[in-house]
């Protein structure tokens, strides 16, 4: 069963649960080499199924807005996905505008959820979902 925990960004248990992760070789190809980070300015949601990391999606809280950013789902299980951007939603959409950097491939799942694209890049897209909208 999968499970999403939202955790602060430096709080111990994020790093024992995606610390393999963010230091994977493949992980990190994946982010086209960028690394991850986080500090207090970060929630994590982490999906967990039968106690395996199984995702992750760090938020950046911002003055203005929270940023999704950086986040991994191995083998692009898109139910592990939409349950994290579903939390996502459901904990910051309401307090100000979620946006999000997704990667290319993910852009029609965001849109579902009512992010609207707002810049293209060549592998990610940064879209935004305004305030109070629930669609």
């Amino acid at each position: 069963m999968l499970l999403i925990t939202q955790l602060d960004g430096t709080e111990k248990r994020l790093y024992s649960w995606v610390g393999p992760l963010v230091m994977d070789p493949e992980v990190l190809k994946k982010n086209y080499n960028y690394p991850f980070k986080t500090s207090q300015n970060y929630e994590w949601l982490v999906a967990t199924d039968a106690k395996k990391v199984v995702g992750f999606m760090p938020i950046e809280k911002r003055s203005m807005n929270f940023i999704i950013n950086n986040y991994y789902v191995p083998e692009n299980r898109e139910d592990v996905l939409e349950s994290l951007l579903v939390k996502a939603i459901d904990l910051f959409s309401s307090q100000v505008p979620l946006v999000a950097v997704a990667f290319t491939e993910h852009e029609k799942l965001f849109e579902t959820y009512g992010f609207v694209v707002e810049k293209r890049w060549k592998l990610y897209v940064k879209m935004r979902k305004s305030l109070m909208t629930n669609e």
